[in-house]
């Protein structure tokens, strides 16, 4: 099973919010997931952006793979830093 940590799309037409979810890499975009980590609310000024460390942390040591965008929020966030400062 490949775990990925990736959005899922919430919210209206023309109007997306992202939840950051953990899930097996097969399932839908916006179907099952394995853990709720965080969101992401790119409409709001300025952008809106809360990720839990502590468990972004437990999946990235366990393997998940972040995707291109969940990757970049993770850096604005400092996740990759204290996830070094851990080890």
């Amino acid at each position: 099973m490949s775990v990925k940590i990736r959005l899922k799309r919430m919210g209206s037409k023309k109007k997306p919010f992202y939840r950051i979810v953990v899930a097996d890499s097969r399932s839908p975009r916006d179907g099952r997931f394995i853990e709720e980590i965080g969101f992401y609310n790119p409409v709001s000024e300025p952008k809106e952006i809360k990720i839990n460390d502590e468990s972004a942390i437990k999946w990235l040591n366990n393997g998940a793979k972040p995707t291109d965008t969940v990757s970049m929020l993770f850096k604005t966030n400092g996740i990759y830093e204290k996830r070094d400062e851990n080890k």
